[in-house]
């Protein structure tokens, strides 16, 4: 595994222009390919508001660079020590333009990404997002070593979804320790979030359901995962709690190592199905 920081060359040289930005880009451009194809949109108007946010933001970053390779390695060593695994692919440290906070890059075994301006830098929020990352590589290895086929699988069903973030915050919370919120947040302004979705978690899950009925697949992994969702309730990434508390079920009737690889089997859809009806 190894780890490309491209964020001391940004702090060292940074100048608040876009043609910095974009010589930023191309100097490192393997580290940006993924996040320019799929996490950044609308990059030229990101990039022009990046420059107003980063002033505010460049100390933080600057702790948050100087400490995230060691977490990195420390969330590593305990995933290996835990599940007997080795995680061989590439790790990318970037400054984005506040597109995504971090993401695992579209691969059966993936490479991770940190973008550090989008990242608290407190130790505890740090290393629960990157136990929650490199939870989706875990995932698909384990899943890998249990014979699944990956042409079968539906990459942008709602359950997929579900099953995926609901997977890496569980194993987030095997390697790493904090309060339950920041599990689902990264940061420490998730207790209202947190408090919402446990009060309300049986009609969260009925309108999941009720949008499986009524809305494009596309149109609920927006609602239901992104950032710019949450029309239903006021709030993002509801999924993510439906998602857990899915695995949760699934870990009690199966035990870990089949709940988590339950997706390679035909009856994955309808045993998520059943679980959410269950939930409500």
């Amino acid at each position: 595994m190894n780890i490309y920081n491209t964020v001391p060359y940004f702090l060292l040289n940074y100048k608040p222009s876009e043609r910095f930005l974009k010589h930023y880009h191309e100097k490192f451009s393997q580290h940006f390919k993924e996040y320019f194809l799929y996490h950044c949109k609308n990059a030229d108007e990101k990039i022009k508001n990046a420059i107003q946010k980063y002033p505010s933001k460049m100390s933080e970053i600057k702790e948050s660079s100087g400490k995230i390779e060691s977490l990195i390695q420390q969330v590593v060593l305990t995933y290996r020590q835990k599940y007997n695994v080795e995680f061989t692919k590439d790790v990318h440290i970037i400054v984005g333009a506040y597109g995504s906070n971090a993401f695992t890059h579209r691969q059966i075994i993936p490479e991770v990404t940190f973008c550090l301006e989008k990242l608290s830098s407190n130790d505890k929020h740090l290393k629960v997002i990157i136990a929650h990352e490199f939870g989706h590589t875990l995932h698909n290895i384990l899943s890998d070593q249990e014979g699944m086929d990956w042409s079968k699988v539906q990459w942008f069903h709602p359950f997929t979804a579900l099953f995926q973030e609901g997977c890496a915050t569980y194993f987030s919370e095997q390697v790493a320790d904090a309060d339950k919120s920041v599990y689902f947040l990264y940061d420490d302004t998730g207790e209202e979030w947190l408090r919402f979705a446990e009060d309300n978690k049986k009609d969260i899950i009925t309108s999941f359901l009720g949008d499986m009925n009524k809305r494009t697949q596309p149109e609920i992994i927006h609602e239901w995962f992104s950032i710019n969702g949450g029309s239903n309730f006021g709030f993002t990434r509801l999924g993510y709690f439906i998602g857990y508390n899915v695995i949760q079920i699934l870990i009690e009737k199966y035990q870990e190592k089949e709940a988590v690889t339950l997706w390679k089997e035909s009856t994955f859809n309808k045993e998520i199905e059943n679980v959410l009806l269950e939930l409500t």
